[in-house]
Protein backbone atom coordinates (compact mmCIF):
# COMPACT_ATOMS: atom_id res chain seq x y z
CA UNK A 1 0.00 0.00 0.00
CA UNK A 2 1.95 3.11 -1.17
CA UNK A 3 -0.90 5.46 -0.30
CA UNK A 4 0.11 6.98 3.23
CA UNK A 5 -2.45 5.96 6.15
CA UNK A 6 -3.43 9.49 7.43
CA UNK A 7 -5.99 11.30 8.86
CA UNK A 8 -9.22 11.48 5.60
CA UNK A 9 -9.55 15.43 5.59
CA UNK A 10 -5.31 14.91 4.67
CA UNK A 11 -6.56 12.60 1.48
CA UNK A 12 -5.17 9.48 2.94
CA UNK A 13 -6.53 6.21 3.55
CA UNK A 14 -7.95 4.86 7.11
CA UNK A 15 -7.25 1.90 8.57
CA UNK A 16 -9.68 -0.45 9.84
CA UNK A 17 -8.80 -3.77 12.09
CA UNK A 18 -11.31 -6.66 11.73
CA UNK A 19 -11.62 -9.64 14.32
CA UNK A 20 -13.11 -12.60 12.91
CA UNK A 21 -13.59 -16.36 13.49
CA UNK A 22 -14.13 -19.58 11.27
CA UNK A 23 -14.72 -23.02 10.95
CA UNK A 24 -11.71 -24.16 8.31
CA UNK A 25 -13.63 -27.54 7.33
CA UNK A 26 -15.04 -26.34 4.08
CA UNK A 27 -12.12 -23.87 3.11
CA UNK A 28 -8.74 -24.31 1.10
CA UNK A 29 -7.71 -22.27 3.70
CA UNK A 30 -6.97 -18.70 4.37
CA UNK A 31 -5.09 -17.37 1.01
CA UNK A 32 -6.96 -16.15 -1.60
CA UNK A 33 -6.87 -18.49 -4.76
CA UNK A 34 -8.33 -18.72 -7.81
CA UNK A 35 -11.09 -21.04 -7.99
CA UNK A 36 -10.92 -22.39 -4.79
CA UNK A 37 -13.08 -21.57 -1.53
CA UNK A 38 -10.85 -19.46 0.91
CA UNK A 39 -11.67 -17.37 4.20
CA UNK A 40 -9.53 -14.81 2.32
CA UNK A 41 -12.15 -14.53 -0.62
CA UNK A 42 -15.24 -14.56 1.35
CA UNK A 43 -14.38 -11.52 3.74
CA UNK A 44 -12.78 -9.78 0.47
CA UNK A 45 -15.98 -10.55 -1.34
CA UNK A 46 -18.09 -8.85 1.67
CA UNK A 47 -15.74 -6.08 2.12
CA UNK A 48 -16.39 -5.08 -1.77
CA UNK A 49 -19.95 -5.07 -1.30
CA UNK A 50 -20.12 -3.20 1.60
CA UNK A 51 -17.13 -0.98 1.87
CA UNK A 52 -16.37 1.07 5.08
CA UNK A 53 -16.15 3.64 2.99
CA UNK A 54 -16.04 4.45 -0.57
CA UNK A 55 -13.95 0.95 -1.60
CA UNK A 56 -11.38 -0.93 -0.03
CA UNK A 57 -8.48 -0.77 -2.68
CA UNK A 58 -6.04 -3.29 -1.83
CA UNK A 59 -6.09 -7.24 -0.01
CA UNK A 60 -6.47 -7.17 3.54
CA UNK A 61 -3.73 -8.36 5.66
CA UNK A 62 -3.59 -11.09 8.35
CA UNK A 63 -2.14 -11.75 11.49
CA UNK A 64 -1.76 -15.39 10.74
CA UNK A 65 -2.60 -17.64 7.30
CA UNK A 66 -4.09 -20.67 8.43
CA UNK A 67 -3.98 -24.10 6.25
CA UNK A 68 -6.07 -26.01 4.88
CA UNK A 69 -8.82 -26.94 7.86
CA UNK A 70 -7.50 -24.82 9.68
CA UNK A 71 -10.18 -23.01 12.34
CA UNK A 72 -9.89 -19.67 14.00
CA UNK A 73 -11.68 -17.79 16.78
CA UNK A 74 -9.48 -15.03 16.89
CA UNK A 75 -8.14 -14.10 13.72
CA UNK A 76 -7.18 -10.20 13.04
CA UNK A 77 -6.82 -8.61 9.74
CA UNK A 78 -6.52 -4.87 8.85
CA UNK A 79 -7.29 -3.26 5.55
CA UNK A 80 -6.96 0.11 4.11
CA UNK A 81 -10.23 2.57 3.15
CA UNK A 82 -11.02 5.32 1.35
CA UNK A 83 -12.73 7.32 3.62
CA UNK A 84 -16.32 8.58 2.14
CA UNK A 85 -16.63 12.44 2.07
CA UNK A 86 -18.05 13.77 5.64
CA UNK A 87 -19.36 16.91 4.44
CA UNK A 88 -20.79 15.29 1.17
CA UNK A 89 -24.75 13.90 0.93
CA UNK A 90 -25.31 10.31 0.97
CA UNK A 91 -27.73 7.76 2.75
CA UNK A 92 -24.84 6.12 4.74
CA UNK A 93 -24.26 8.14 7.89
CA UNK A 94 -20.47 8.71 8.38
CA UNK A 95 -18.10 9.77 11.22
CA UNK A 96 -15.67 12.76 10.75
CA UNK A 97 -13.09 10.50 9.17
CA UNK A 98 -15.55 9.71 6.89
CA UNK A 99 -15.87 5.86 8.08
CA UNK A 100 -19.75 4.52 8.91
CA UNK A 101 -21.33 2.98 12.22
CA UNK A 102 -18.80 -0.14 11.88
CA UNK A 103 -20.78 -2.30 14.25
CA UNK A 104 -23.39 -1.81 11.39
CA UNK A 105 -21.23 -2.86 9.17
CA UNK A 106 -20.55 -5.74 11.00
CA UNK A 107 -24.05 -6.83 10.42
CA UNK A 108 -24.43 -6.28 7.03
CA UNK A 109 -20.97 -8.18 6.30
CA UNK A 110 -22.45 -10.69 8.35
CA UNK A 111 -25.50 -11.36 5.81
CA UNK A 112 -23.09 -11.90 3.15
CA UNK A 113 -20.59 -13.89 4.74
CA UNK A 114 -22.07 -17.89 4.69
CA UNK A 115 -22.46 -19.01 8.37
CA UNK A 116 -19.02 -20.64 8.43
CA UNK A 117 -16.89 -17.48 8.75
CA UNK A 118 -17.88 -14.21 11.20
CA UNK A 119 -16.59 -11.10 11.48
CA UNK A 120 -16.58 -10.33 15.27
CA UNK A 121 -15.72 -6.90 15.54
CA UNK A 122 -14.31 -4.31 13.49
CA UNK A 123 -12.63 -0.64 14.71
CA UNK A 124 -10.18 1.99 12.81
CA UNK A 125 -6.90 1.62 14.15
CA UNK A 126 -3.64 3.93 14.02
CA UNK A 127 -1.70 3.88 10.43
CA UNK A 128 0.89 2.41 12.39
CA UNK A 129 -1.37 -1.29 13.12
CA UNK A 130 0.05 -4.28 11.03
CA UNK A 131 -2.15 -7.52 11.71
CA UNK A 132 0.73 -9.06 11.09
CA UNK A 133 3.75 -7.28 11.91
CA UNK A 134 2.67 -5.46 15.09
CA UNK A 135 1.58 -8.98 16.45
CA UNK A 136 3.25 -9.49 20.13
CA UNK A 137 2.58 -13.69 20.14
CA UNK A 138 -0.01 -16.02 18.46
CA UNK A 139 -1.56 -18.34 20.62
CA UNK A 140 -3.33 -21.74 18.97
CA UNK A 141 -4.84 -24.60 20.34
CA UNK A 142 -4.66 -28.41 19.62
CA UNK A 143 -7.87 -31.01 20.52
CA UNK A 144 -7.10 -34.86 20.91
CA UNK A 145 -9.23 -37.50 22.27
CA UNK A 146 -7.41 -40.11 23.26
CA UNK A 147 -11.12 -42.62 23.75
CA UNK A 148 -10.58 -45.65 22.61
CA UNK A 149 -14.05 -44.95 20.51
CA UNK A 150 -12.24 -41.78 19.11
CA UNK A 151 -13.64 -38.30 18.94
CA UNK A 152 -16.87 -37.41 20.16
CA UNK A 153 -18.87 -37.23 17.01
CA UNK A 154 -20.08 -33.46 17.72
CA UNK A 155 -16.25 -32.83 17.74
CA UNK A 156 -15.08 -34.72 15.10
CA UNK A 157 -14.08 -31.45 13.07
CA UNK A 158 -12.46 -29.82 15.88
CA UNK A 159 -10.48 -33.24 17.55
CA UNK A 160 -8.52 -35.16 16.32
CA UNK A 161 -9.33 -39.11 17.41
CA UNK A 162 -5.67 -40.86 18.71
CA UNK A 163 -5.74 -44.53 19.33
CA UNK A 164 -3.23 -44.89 21.78
CA UNK A 165 -3.60 -43.57 25.80
CA UNK A 166 -1.91 -40.21 26.07
CA UNK A 167 0.73 -39.70 29.48
CA UNK A 168 0.16 -35.40 30.05
CA UNK A 169 3.29 -35.52 32.57
CA UNK A 170 5.39 -37.04 29.59
CA UNK A 171 4.02 -34.61 27.12
CA UNK A 172 4.90 -32.10 29.25
CA UNK A 173 7.86 -32.88 30.09
CA UNK A 174 8.89 -33.07 26.25
CA UNK A 175 7.71 -29.93 25.53
CA UNK A 176 9.49 -27.77 28.27
CA UNK A 177 12.72 -28.80 26.71
CA UNK A 178 11.60 -26.93 23.38
CA UNK A 179 10.57 -23.66 24.78
CA UNK A 180 12.82 -20.60 23.88
CA UNK A 181 14.38 -18.79 20.67
CA UNK A 182 15.05 -21.65 18.86
CA UNK A 183 16.14 -22.61 15.70
CA UNK A 184 13.16 -24.74 14.80
CA UNK A 185 14.07 -25.73 11.20
CA UNK A 186 12.92 -29.65 12.41
CA UNK A 187 9.36 -28.27 12.94
CA UNK A 188 8.84 -26.49 9.86
CA UNK A 189 8.08 -27.24 6.29
CA UNK A 190 11.12 -25.02 4.37
CA UNK A 191 10.60 -21.36 3.03
CA UNK A 192 12.68 -20.13 0.32
CA UNK A 193 14.02 -17.08 1.90
CA UNK A 194 12.42 -17.54 5.53
CA UNK A 195 13.80 -17.60 9.21
CA UNK A 196 12.69 -20.51 10.77
CA UNK A 197 14.00 -18.88 14.17
CA UNK A 198 11.16 -18.44 16.67
CA UNK A 199 10.44 -17.89 20.40
CA UNK A 200 8.41 -20.47 21.57
CA UNK A 201 6.55 -19.24 24.83
CA UNK A 202 4.60 -21.81 25.72
CA UNK A 203 3.48 -25.26 25.04
CA UNK A 204 1.42 -26.94 27.39
CA UNK A 205 -1.11 -30.39 27.70
CA UNK A 206 -3.93 -30.76 29.83
CA UNK A 207 -6.48 -33.45 30.40
CA UNK A 208 -9.53 -30.61 30.07
CA UNK A 209 -12.21 -34.06 29.80
CA UNK A 210 -11.76 -38.09 30.86
CA UNK A 211 -10.45 -38.62 27.45
CA UNK A 212 -10.44 -35.27 25.60
CA UNK A 213 -6.39 -33.04 26.11
CA UNK A 214 -5.51 -29.68 24.79
CA UNK A 215 -2.05 -28.38 23.71
CA UNK A 216 -1.74 -24.70 24.21
CA UNK A 217 0.99 -23.08 21.65
CA UNK A 218 2.12 -19.78 21.84
CA UNK A 219 4.92 -18.04 20.38
CA UNK A 220 6.10 -14.91 18.84
CA UNK A 221 5.32 -15.86 15.48
CA UNK A 222 5.30 -19.97 14.29
CA UNK A 223 6.60 -20.78 10.44
CA UNK A 224 4.78 -22.93 8.43
CA UNK A 225 3.68 -26.00 9.45
CA UNK A 226 5.35 -25.30 12.91
CA UNK A 227 2.39 -25.95 15.63
CA UNK A 228 1.32 -29.09 13.56
CA UNK A 229 4.52 -30.49 13.98
CA UNK A 230 5.66 -29.68 17.25
CA UNK A 231 1.81 -31.87 18.12
CA UNK A 232 2.83 -34.54 16.21
CA UNK A 233 6.00 -35.26 16.89
CA UNK A 234 4.84 -35.07 20.98
CA UNK A 235 1.94 -37.10 20.32
CA UNK A 236 4.47 -40.02 19.77
CA UNK A 237 6.34 -39.04 23.06
CA UNK A 238 2.98 -39.01 24.66
CA UNK A 239 2.08 -42.68 23.92
CA UNK A 240 4.94 -43.84 25.14
CA UNK A 241 6.28 -44.88 21.43
CA UNK A 242 9.20 -41.64 21.76
CA UNK A 243 11.35 -41.14 24.98
CA UNK A 244 10.95 -37.65 26.55
CA UNK A 245 14.32 -36.00 24.94
CA UNK A 246 13.42 -37.45 21.24
CA UNK A 247 11.42 -33.90 20.44
CA UNK A 248 14.28 -31.97 21.63
CA UNK A 249 17.07 -34.01 20.02
CA UNK A 250 15.29 -33.01 16.89
CA UNK A 251 15.02 -29.67 17.48
CA UNK A 252 19.10 -29.96 17.99
CA UNK A 253 19.74 -32.11 15.03
CA UNK A 254 17.58 -29.67 12.41
CA UNK A 255 16.32 -32.90 10.96
CA UNK A 256 12.89 -32.55 9.42
CA UNK A 257 9.92 -34.46 11.18
CA UNK A 258 8.02 -36.52 9.12
CA UNK A 259 5.10 -36.52 12.18
CA UNK A 260 2.93 -33.78 11.12
CA UNK A 261 -0.56 -33.63 12.93
CA UNK A 262 -4.08 -33.46 11.05
CA UNK A 263 -4.84 -29.86 10.91
CA UNK A 264 -8.34 -30.06 11.72
CA UNK A 265 -7.26 -30.52 15.61
CA UNK A 266 -6.01 -26.66 15.56
CA UNK A 267 -7.38 -23.22 15.71
CA UNK A 268 -6.10 -19.89 16.18
CA UNK A 269 -7.43 -18.64 19.39
CA UNK A 270 -5.86 -15.08 20.17
CA UNK A 271 -2.91 -12.66 19.13
CA UNK A 272 -1.80 -10.11 21.35
CA UNK A 273 -0.46 -6.36 20.34
CA UNK A 274 1.03 -3.97 22.49
CA UNK A 275 -0.35 -0.77 23.61
CA UNK A 276 -0.74 2.18 20.36
CA UNK A 277 2.30 3.89 21.08
CA UNK A 278 4.66 0.76 20.63
CA UNK A 279 2.83 -0.30 17.43
CA UNK A 280 5.55 1.26 15.06
CA UNK A 281 8.50 0.17 17.29
CA UNK A 282 7.13 -3.82 17.40
CA UNK A 283 6.48 -3.68 13.31
CA UNK A 284 10.33 -2.84 12.82
CA UNK A 285 11.47 -5.32 15.32
CA UNK A 286 9.36 -7.85 13.98
CA UNK A 287 10.66 -7.02 10.23
CA UNK A 288 14.67 -7.17 11.33
CA UNK A 289 16.15 -10.81 11.00
CA UNK A 290 16.41 -13.06 13.62
CA UNK A 291 19.78 -14.33 14.72
CA UNK A 292 20.34 -17.28 18.05
CA UNK A 293 23.41 -14.61 19.23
Amino acid sequence: MNEPVVPAGDGGLVRVRLDLSYDGTDFKGWAKQPGLRTVQGLVEDALAKQPPGREVPKSVVVAGRTDTGVHATGQVLHCDVVPLDPSAPGRLAVDERGIPDLTRMVHRWNRILPPDVRILGAQVVPGEFDARFSALRRHYRYQVSDAPWGADPLRRKDTLAWNRPLDVDALNAASRELLGLNDFAAYCKPREGATTIRELQRFSWSRVEDNLIVADVSADAFCHSMVRSLVGTLLMTGDGRRPDSFPADLLAEGTRTTAVAPPHGLTLRAIDYPPNAELAARKNQTRATRTLS
